[in-house]
């Protein structure tokens, strides 16, 4: 079946009606338990009042939203406006020194905010990585990478290393985390690149000013050195046509967002009721599914939105930053789900591309998975939690090519290719459907607990049998329909059909109509020598 097989219009409307009555439904049940348990005991530490003009208590449950929009938005807003300012600055002047402008400004800034000691703990691992790339030995420079990655994972260095932050605050821990993990991360895709480098080295100059570049030291994302060194060195600094009206835009829509996360924070605490296990098990199935659904979209929307300040600044630069990650409700391949696009591109390009070749071979696929998840689990600290969130997407990736695999062989292929398009297409919505879930329960052990998954998991499955699965099922595949449409529309955008040929001249054709054709392919006659003979 190709991307662009259609289906009839009422049948996409109708699943577009299904859809909106869904959400209305499960988001009226959210709201009323929201409302009923605003004051409720165990929400006091999470729910506190909100905005004057709503006259209610908001959701604060989620650390990094609140710190990034709330707590320390004027520390953020302005340490990117000081970089933003002396950019713009050093870009009238002396545009070829811009990026060590930016590598003084980021010195300066990490200096200010975690103390010189934390700086030279930074330096000391950008120092000692820089020295393995110059051996030029790939796995040599990927072992030494993970082993001081795991240096922030474990006892007891992970405290020894902490010991060179100064002061207490709040943002101690995020900042001192944040900051040596990407650090590590950008320090090995430097000395990766290092080694694919034919003539010469880079120098540590060019890497301290990819590490220390402040959009993306603390908080991300990843740009790959080879992407950032090309942008951040570049002469040419004109913008395409309307490219400051784009920025422009990009940044009131991010704040738009911002807004209306807030506000829907005042009427549904999405975030607060999961964390109250004896409230979970009142709720109904529509609720507890509708909150798994949008624990998912708002963990995406966070992460568009964060990242999406981050990157408006760094355009403003000249750079072109990973783009937001694909959102959840348009996902139901295990294979594009991610929620950091820079990581993710970090890994596939050094660990599963690299490993897995054209991912259609299954041991090769099976082995480049199982090593970027092991990488990954580093990257976020091995738990019980990461281990099983793990396991189920290296899983569920590897599943995918196997009965893509199986499904391509006889009989299946036949079969496919004697019903139409369209009927292809509503097949595989209905196993799209099961991926979408499997996506959703095996996700929500990363980003909620445990005990929330086996709720959803049982409500769905198994309490919830028939009734609330057929009609939960039945939702689902209407969305996965809505989604091939929209790749549909956008493949064909991309990839126009082609015009259909003209049709040849048929063999029977009268002598009139013979003559008339010869006449218009004869040349004109000149006059003066029609009247000359």
């Amino acid at each position: 079946m190709g991307i662009k097989a259609a289906l009839p219009k009422y049948e996409i409307y109708f699943y577009y009606m299904v859809l909106c009555l869904a959400m209305f439904w499960a988001t009226s049940w959210i709201f009323e338990v929201s409302s009923s348990n605003a004051n409720r005991k165990t929400f006091k530490t999470n729910v506190k009042p909100g905005w004057y003009y709503f006259g209610r208590k908001m959701d604060t449950t989620d650390f990094e939203w609140m710190m990034w929009f709330s707590t320390f938005r004027d520390h953020i807003l302005f340490a990117l406006s000081g970089h933003v300012l002396f950019a713009k600055i050093c870009t009238m002047l002396a545009q070829q020194y811009r990026s060590l402008v930016y590598l003084v400004y980021g010195l300066l800034a990490v200096w200010t905010s975690m103390g010189w000691t934390y700086v030279t703990l930074i330096l000391s691992h950008c120092i000692l990585l820089y020295s393995i790339s110059l051996v030029k030995i790939r796995w040599l420079c990927f072992a030494t990478g993970l082993c001081t990655l795991a240096t922030f994972k474990c006892e007891p260095f992970v405290s020894w290393q902490a010991g060179f932050v100064e002061g207490d605050f709040d943002l101690r821990h995020v900042l001192f985390y944040g900051g040596c993990g990407f650090t590590i991360m950008r320090c090995m895709s430097f000395a990766l690149e290092n080694c694919e480098r034919k003539d010469g080295n880079y120098s540590i100059l060019e890497l301290l000013k990819y590490n220390f570049y402040l959009p993306f030291f603390y908080f991300g994302p990843i740009m790959t050195f080879d992407k950032f060194f090309v942008q951040a060195n570049k002469s040419d600094l004109t913008r395409k046509e309307r490219e400051m009206w784009n920025i422009s835009l990009q940044g009131l829509i991010h704040l738009g967002i911002i807004i209306v996360v807030d506000v829907l924070f005042h009427f549904m605490y999405i975030l607060a009721i999961p964390s109250d296990v004896k409230l979970l098990k009142h709720l109904s199935d529509w609720a507890i599914v509708g909150l798994a659904y949008l624990n998912l979209v708002y963990d995406w929307v966070k992460a568009a939105v964060m990242f999406g300040v981050i990157n408006t600044v760094s355009r403003l630069d000249h750079l072109d930053p990973p783009k937001p990650p694909k959102c959840i409700t348009m996902l139901y391949v295990f294979a594009e789900t991610h929620f950091d696009r820079g990581i993710n591109d970090w890994l596939c390009k050094y660990v599963y591309d690299y490993l897995g070749g054209k991912h259609e071979n299954v041991i090769e696929e099976l082995v480049a998975t199982l090593c970027t998840f092991g990488v990954t689990m580093l990257w976020l600290g091995p738990c019980e939690v990461v281990l099983l969130w793990a396991f189920f997407n290296c899983f569920g990736l590897n599943f995918e090519l196997w009965a893509a695999k199986f499904f391509t062989m006889e009989p299946f292929a036949s079969f496919e290719l004697a019903m139409s398009e369209a009927m292809s297409r509503r097949i595989r919505g209905i196993f799209n459907t099961f991926n979408f879930w499997s996506i959703v329960l095996f996700n929500i052990l990363a980003l909620n607990s445990l005990d929330f998954a086996k709720l959803v998991a049982k409500r769905l499955l198994l309490k919830g049998f028939p009734i609330t699965t057929i009609i939960v099922m039945f939702v689902t595949y209407c969305l996965i329909q809505v989604i091939k449409e929209r790749e549909r529309r956008q493949a064909l955008i991309d990839d126009p059909d082609p015009l259909p040929p003209t049709p040849p001249p048929t063999a029977a054709t009268s002598p009139t109509s013979t003559a008339a054709a010869a006449a218009a392919t004869q040349p004109a006659t000149d006059p003066s020598k029609e009247k000359a003979e």
